[in-house]
């Protein structure tokens, strides 16, 4: 995959060319055959898994099957900064090419390329955030709610 190749990915499109080839630098190319595990729910996450083609299945044991992820997503990403577990296994659903960015891997980039680190870290605060707006503004909402009632 050539650094031009990242702007396929919703992720990266606010960096530069100088930013994605020296994060292409350290992105990992792995084949995943179709039925293989990738990771499994409660394993300890420490990599960004950027599915470049292919498709794959998120489970969980609560929620059984969680959806379907297709070329150009990304997984664990929040796994670069923060140390946890997996919250899901991902099973490929077909033969897959990903790219891992492991957490090792990151903090190159954050003395190499300490710029490129910065708008990694900003665009997946930035997702993280508009994925949890909608709940954000339900807790509002209950917030406000006439049923609630404060004590002092």
């Amino acid at each position: 995959m050539s650094a031009g190749d990242l702007k396929k990915f919703a992720l990266f499109v606010e960096f530069t060319e100088e930013d994605r080839t020296a994060l292409d630098e350290l992105l990992e190319p792995e084949t995943i055959t179709a039925g293989r595990t990738l990771f499994c729910e409660g394993n300890e996450a420490g990599a960004l898994i950027l599915l470049k083609s292919g498709r794959v299945r998120l489970l969980t044991e609560a929620s059984g099957e969680m959806g379907l992820m297709c070329e150009g997503t990304w997984l664990g990403a929040i796994s670069l900064m923060t140390i946890g577990r997996r919250e899901a296994t991902v099973r490929a659903e077909d033969d897959c090419e990903i790219l891992t960015l492991s957490r090792p891997a990151f903090r190159r980039l954050v003395e190499d390329a300490p710029t490129t680190a910065c708008r990694l870290a900003e665009a997946v605060v930035y997702d993280l955030s508009a994925a949890l707006r909608p709940q954000l503004g339900l807790v509002q909402q209950e917030l406000s709610s006439d049923d609630i009632v404060v004590s002092g």
